[in-house]
This record gives structure tokens, C-alpha cells and sequence, in this order.
């Protein structure tokens, strides 16, 4: 089973994404910390897709509980 990650950005929008918070978390900082406009790319959970993720809209980082995932 691969962890998951809820990334909540800004404006209030959620985005599920494989890998745990801690990695999701090295690669929104590393975003962070390169060139401007750098992006962290991650995959979202529902669609399989991979995104780029503007580090300057991450309000949060959770893990979803069994619950949420409901």
C-alpha cells in the first residue's frame, strides 16, 4: 500500500497525492528553495497524472486517516 498525501493550498482547494508528507514536504522545499518559479511535481492519487505544484500556494500537509479516505 503507498502513502498518501492531502496537500491544501491557499485558496482552500485539496489535492490527494502518493508519497508520505515527509517526502511531499522535501519536495515542496526543494521547489521552494530553486530557481523562481520552480515547481514540485507529485501524482495526484485519483487520476494517476503527474502535477506541478507552485510551493508558494501550500497552506498544508496532512496524511488523511483511514476515515477521510472514505
Amino acid at each position: 500500500m503507498t502513502s498518501v498525501t492531502e496537500i491544501v493550498f491557499v485558496g482552500g482547494d485539496r489535492l490527494r497525492v502518493h508519497g508520505d508528507a515527509k517526502e511531499i514536504e522535501r519536495l515542496i522545499l526543494s521547489a521552494a528553495r530553486g530557481s523562481i518559479m520552480e515547481l514540485a511535481w507529485v501524482t495526484e492519487v485519483q487520476t494517476g497524472q503527474r502535477v506541478g505544484i507552485n510551493p508558494d500556494h501550500v497552506l498544508l500537509l496532512r496524511a488523511p486517516t483511514d476515515v477521510d479516505a472514505g
